[in-house]
């Protein structure tokens, strides 16, 4: 008996109310099976592919790629009726013929790459067989580039007539980023402090370490792990940093699920490192190395970016010595690191040394955080980083 089943767009994550359309894995008329990938949408926080909640064939597509639905809205609808239960295996290629790509292939092509791929006509078959450099396999934007300009394209811009400005449509990650800043810069006010710290120990520490570290657990120490860490320890001592506003109600979360501030293609991710305050060193730099590749990778799951209570960010990375970073609604806070430079320090005894010196800055909520309190969380961070240094 013939059923439709209408598929609407899921909750992603508890502060999540929205999400944007990136691309549709399937046509009006295709067939699907259960839990297939049926499309990819985006949010402020991480890529997402809904699957199909039957099996069936796709009467009706209800949202166009760049669209923006609210959770709950109608986005399918597909009939149970007229599928086959078992579809026949498609024949064997030859050893010497490249795989032939499908439409689920696009799942390994990002937005950018499939946006510019539309404009200039190369479909899906022709993207298969372009050679990938990318993350994990993957096609990058600049892979895609130099495959036009061999063929005599080149992806062009909106610009004015003048040729002299470039007119860029916001993807829809970005434009629900500047949304929640927006919120959040103008809903709470922000107050930041700085404090400098020598981490000449951790330095010292990760050259002696940092190699056998890699050759016995796989993956890379770094002084993020070590931050991190000094962090969960001195949420400990002041936990009003680790809370969110509700009306007039402060919230005190006695779990640290920290968000380390990751750059992408489109934008920054978040993802979360769960219970941190009862997690070592050595579990710390597992989270971090699997879930900034997730990131960059495009492959989070949406659990991995959702309940966390204070956010970091390394800027330093980039050079940057000092910065203000805004905090992530519904936090009060957060932490930015700067880049490490050595200089000659005078220390305790009058003496001078060469001292690996970097800056930490703490923005806070003004409303539920006051100044003196946000001093004392940061002359924490600074101790246990400066002393606690050990796996």
């Amino acid at each position: 008996m013939e059923e439709e089943v209408e598929v609407k767009l899921p909750k992603l994550g508890e502060s999540i109310v929205s999400a944007t359309i990136v691309q549709w894995f399937k046509k009006e008329g295709d067939s699907i099976k259960l839990d297939e990938p049926l499309l990819e949408v985006s949010t402020d926080k991480v890529n997402s592919e809904i699957p199909s909640p039957v099996s069936g064939r796709i009467k009706t597509i209800h949202a166009v790629p760049d669209q923006e639905l609210d959770v709950g809205a109608l986005i399918a609808t597909i009939t149970t009726a007229e599928v086959s239960s078992a579809e026949p295996e498609p024949p064997p290629l030859e050893e010497s013929s490249a795989p032939e790509p499908t439409t689920s292939m696009k799942s390994f092509f990002t937005p950018v790459v499939l946006k510019i791929a539309r404009e200039k006509g190369v479909d899906l078959e022709e993207l298969g067989k372009i050679p990938a450099t990318g993350a994990g396999g993957r096609l990058s934007k600049k892979d895609l580039e130099n495959y036009l300009s061999q063929k005599g394209q080149k992806p062009s811009p909106v610009v004015t007539s003048t040729d002299q400005v470039e007119r860029m449509k916001m993807t829809g990650m970005r434009k629900m980023i500047a949304e929640n800043m927006v919120r959040s810069f103008y809903e709470a006010p922000h107050a930041t402090l700085v404090n400098e710290v020598d981490i000449t120990k951790v330095m010292k520490f990760l050259a002696k370490e940092k190699e056998g570290f890699q050759k016995k657990y796989g993956y890379k120490l770094s002084i993020t792990s070590f931050i991190a860490k000094a962090i969960a320890s001195a949420v400990k001592e002041y936990p009003l940093i680790n809370s969110s506003l509700d009306d007039d109600t402060i919230v005190v979360k006695r779990f640290v699920n920290l968000g380390i501030a990751v750059s992408v293609d489109q934008g920054i991710l978040v993802p979360v490192i769960q219970n941190c305050q009862g997690r070592t060193i050595v579990d710390i730099a597992k989270e971090v190395a699997d879930l900034s590749q997730k990131a960059r990778t495009n492959r989070l799951d949406p659990n991995q970016v959702k309940e966390g209570t204070i956010t970091m960010t390394n800027f330093g990375m980039s050079g940057t010595l000092i910065g203000v970073p805004i905090i992530r609604y519904p936090e009060v806070a957060i932490i930015g690191v700067g880049a490490m430079q050595k200089k000659v320090v005078a220390l305790d005894d009058d003496t001078m040394a060469i001292r690996s010196m970097l800056h930490l800055s703490l923005t806070f909520d003004h409303r539920v955080i006051d100044g003196m309190y946000g001093c004392g969380f940061l002359a924490a961070v600074k101790q246990h980083l400066e002393q606690d240094v050990s796996l």
